[in-house]
């Protein structure tokens, strides 16, 4: 339910609240803040000396936070105009957001699993400038963010808007465009290795260590804890210690392999991507479910992700690049986490994308180029081994091994280079890069809002140059192009870019 505001309250036309239900998801995800609150108060009034008297403190402090809810919600609401959304908000500082149609670059529709319970979901606008909470609706029913997305998309569109999705046609219900079963979660899980458990164990020792007997990060603690029970680790077996490593060792391989499990079912559990009528259609989440509808005229690049282990069963991942941000941790959006090259290019095709014929011959930049850290690294280890023998009255065979460090980076620069290609062709452009993160960018040369030439003081003495090309939501690299043949390349992009029409293209997406 989404109440109307009385005619006196509501200038600019038909307001309407948020779900009273949402008073109920922010009060229980809001809980953990409210601990502090509560101890604060039990310490505060006295009450540890009381027992009796901390549930009535407890329960005090949960009807304060309840009143403020209430009071934020009653006095929260948002206008549907005919340009744009306005979302109206605050207790005793008000605060007024508008968000002009044309600037959204998306709606999505998000349900974390109370929400899910409860039958309503939030609703974000994404208009590419980061604007955070003042552009999103927290909570409304499925059939209001529906209403809500329809509406943006008419309204983008210059038509009518429905009157309700209730009355509209539903889309006839075809085989997604790509879906991920119960296997591919798992592969995927496993290529997604974690440790970040460790990482959360170890934080929360760190801020509650005034909880535990004794120092976590001590080493010898947990020397003395094993010498108490009976273990002498002086006299240990070394075979037993060896045992004892490789044991630890898989235990923690096992651990981080079902971390990235856990976490990769959590996030893409149920995953969908649909080809409708209104662009793609993207479904995915086990506690959180999120919908996100994002129109192809919006789509302004592909990348495809792979690593050295994965590629070699031929596993990929397929990323829309587009204005619109993914979230806070993906700046682009996923549309394909595990996918073979045969699934992946009628997904971009689609797009309006493609990927280059097999005869095309991708650049290589010149192999000096991307060893020019590592001549800078021995420039600055040649003057730090002559500063040893000379000031620390060193020998040059203890002070010289300074010389070989840079030698070990070599193999990764021959990598980079070697995984590294560029290609422009009569409709789009190419960029290849990285060794273990693999990343294949493909952007329509209609797409590139701008092309930039670039010079650094070692490229200007070689002759050469970097061309880069912003496109909405990111940005591609061409590096160590002869300085002509950079000019040359930025002009025949622009002459491409040049006739068409963003803003007619703004108003279909």
């Amino acid at each position: 339910m989404n109440e109307p505001l009385p005619a006196e309250d509501n200038p600019v036309g038909e307001g309407q609240r948020l779900h009273p239900l949402g008073l109920i998801v922010g009060l229980i995800t809001g809980l953990p803040q409210l601990i502090f609150p509560m101890v604060a108060a039990v310490f505060g009034t006295g009450s540890r000396d009381r027992p009796e008297l901390i549930p009535v403190v407890i329960l005090a402090v949960l009807l304060i936070s309840v009143f403020f809810r209430w009071l934020a919600w009653l006095r929260t609401h948002y206008h549907v105009g005919d340009d744009d959304i306005r979302i109206e908000r605050g207790i005793l500082n008000r605060s007024a957001r508008s968000i002009p149609y044309d600037r959204i670059q998306d709606v999505s529709v998000e349900q974390k699993l109370l929400a899910r319970l409860l039958g309503i979901g939030e609703v974000k606008f994404e208009t590419g400038g980061g604007e955070g909470d003042d552009a999103k609706l927290s909570y409304v029913s499925l059939d209001e963010a529906e209403r809500l997305r329809e509406t943006v998309r008419a309204r983008k569109a210059g038509v009518a808007t429905p009157e309700a999705s209730a009355g509209a046609v539903p889309e006839p219900d075809l085989p997604p465009v790509f879906a991920m079963d119960t296997r591919r979660l798992v592969i995927l899980g496993f290529y997604s290795f974690s440790l970040v458990i460790f990482a959360i164990l170890g934080g929360l020792a760190q801020q509650f260590d005034f909880l535990l007997p004794f120092d976590w990060w001590d080493f010898k603690n947990w020397i003395g804890i094993a010498e108490d029970n009976g273990v002498d680790i002086t006299h240990i077996d070394r075979s037993v210690q060896i045992g004892g490593a490789i044991i630890a060792l898989l235990a923690l391989t096992a651990i981080g392999f079902a971390t990235g499990i856990v976490r990769t079912f959590l996030k893409e559990y149920g995953f969908r991507l649909d080809r409708t009528a209104k662009g793609f259609r993207r479904r995915r989440g086990l506690t959180t479910l999120t919908d996100v509808v994002m129109p192809v005229a919006r789509v302004q690049a592909a990348q495809i992700e792979t690593g050295p282990i994965r590629k070699l069963s031929g596993w990929h991942a397929l990323k829309f690049v587009s204005l619109a941000q993914e979230s806070k941790d993906e700046s682009h959006h996923m549309v394909a986490p595990l996918a073979q090259m045969d699934e992946i290019e009628p997904i971009m095709a689609e797009a309006g994308i493609a990927l280059p014929s097999t005869e095309a011959q991708f650049r290589r930049a010149p192999l000096l180029w991307w060893g020019q850290g590592l001549v800078y690294l021995w420039i600055a280890m040649a003057i730090g081994t002559a500063a040893t023998i000379i000031f620390a009255d060193a020998p040059f065979s203890k002070a010289g091994w300074m010389l070989i460090i840079p030698l070990a980076f070599v193999p990764l620069v021959w990598l980079e280079w070697r995984n590294y290609g560029d290609l422009v062709d009569e409709s789009q452009i190419y960029l290849r890069e990285n060794w273990w993160n693999q990343q294949f960018s493909i952007a329509p040369q209609v797409k590139v809002q701008s092309a930039e030439v670039s010079q650094g003081p070692l490229a200007r003495l070689f002759g050469l140059a970097t061309l880069h090309f912003g496109i909405a939501g990111g940005s591609l690299r061409f590096a160590a192009l002869p300085l002509e043949d950079a000019l040359a390349v930025r002009d025949r992009i622009m002459d491409a870019v040049a006739p068409v029409d963003f803003s007619e293209i703004n108003r279909r997406g």
